[in-house]
């Protein structure tokens, strides 16, 4: 287990904060900063810029990232409502550099669009360097700051959050389950996105609903992905099952801990031999991701997926065309696979 494990969870209605730990202590955001990006493009849509009918185009240097991706060509097209679907579920690097592009008509301009959204909502420990969360200098963020993102976005997006809560997607060629292991297996999950990389760990932010009320986790910096379910899993419970009248709001949590200053790198715990050892000897016979939370059950189908593709003719695998009424607001679904 890593050294540290920020963690946050927030009442979303209330924005009381019901449990945290190194809140502010600086983080790698690894794919979690594909909210960012998720955010500031619904920004653009509420805006009128662009709709969720908009084509993204798959440019040389959105192509070249590194993977994960999904290796469509230059010159690939999707709307926007496939592109966000990807990008969420199945958060694919170039992908998300398409949908900077094509929303912010530059990378650059995007990156700005991102950081001065960060700032208006007070995520004052936040800089994105990227739209996808690869590693570099200056990128950073923390579980208080992805708290405040999480819930601005169940707050002011309602009509997205089907966005989040997919099982999974298809290409019509590939299908791609959500690395989310907590929607349909927990009660009331409902979002929100996974990111790992090896400097930051596995990471999560959660989402849950249970009798009209919602609340948001974040959890930083675990050793696998069952581990940051089995956290997530926890924390989501508790906050459910709180009563939330008193305690800290998130807008006036005070900065707090040591370190604050730099960014915190624990690949040498996550991405060592033993380390990747351990990983695997956490999977069942089955090759599934081995959980221990009590709060997160086995599903017992395969996920629903929806199509999230290219437009049809403008490169291979041509899957099916988007309908004009598939909207991304889907139901919550209930069961998921497992892993």
């Amino acid at each position: 287990m890593a050294t540290a494990n920020p963690k946050i969870v927030v009442d979303v209605a209330t924005g009381r904060v019901i449990e945290h730990e190194d809140a502010f202590r600086k983080w790698y955001p690894a794919s979690l900063t594909k909210m960012m990006t998720a955010y500031t493009v619904f920004r653009a849509l509420k805006a009128g810029e662009v709709r969720l009918d908009s084509v993204v185009t798959m440019s040389q240097k959105a192509a070249a990232q590194p993977a994960s991706k999904m290796y469509f060509k230059p010159g690939s097209q999707m709307t926007l409502d496939s592109a966000l679907k990807i990008l969420l579920v199945k958060s694919a690097n170039d992908v998300a550099v398409a949908i900077a592009e094509s929303v912010g008509g530059s990378l650059d301009n995007f990156m700005a669009r991102m950081n001065n959204e960060a700032a208006r909502l007070g995520m004052s420990s936040s800089r994105f360097i990227n739209p996808n969360g690869l590693p570099g200098q200056g990128q950073y963020t923390t579980a208080r700051d992805l708290a405040v993102l999480a819930v601005a976005i169940r707050r002011e997006f309602p009509e997205y959050a089907g966005y989040f809560a997919l099982e999974g997607i298809n290409t019509g060629k590939h299908e791609y389950p959500n690395y989310n292991m907590l929607i349909g297996r927990f009660d009331g999950a409902d979002g929100m996105k996974t990111g790992y990389i090896c400097a930051s760990g596995f990471n999560q932010v959660s989402s849950a609903t249970r009798n009209g009320r919602t609340v948001v986790s974040v959890v930083l910096g675990a050793d696998s992905l069952g581990g940051r379910a089995d956290m997530s899993a926890d924390l989501l419970q508790k906050a459910l099952t709180t009563r939330t009248a008193t305690g800290d709001r998130l807008d006036t949590l005070k900065p707090y801990g040591a370190g604050r200053d730099s960014v915190a790198d624990i690949s040498g715990e996550i991405c060592n031999p033993k380390a990747r050892q351990v990983r695997s000897e956490g999977r069942d016979e089955e090759g599934r991701m081995k959980v221990h939370s009590p709060y997160i059950q086995q599903m017992p189908r395969p996920p629903r997926t929806v199509f999230a593709g290219l437009i049809p003719g403008t490169e291979t695998p041509a899957g099916k065309p988007t309908a004009a009424n598939e909207i991304a607001n889907v139901p919550i679904p209930i069961p998921r696979p497992t892993f």
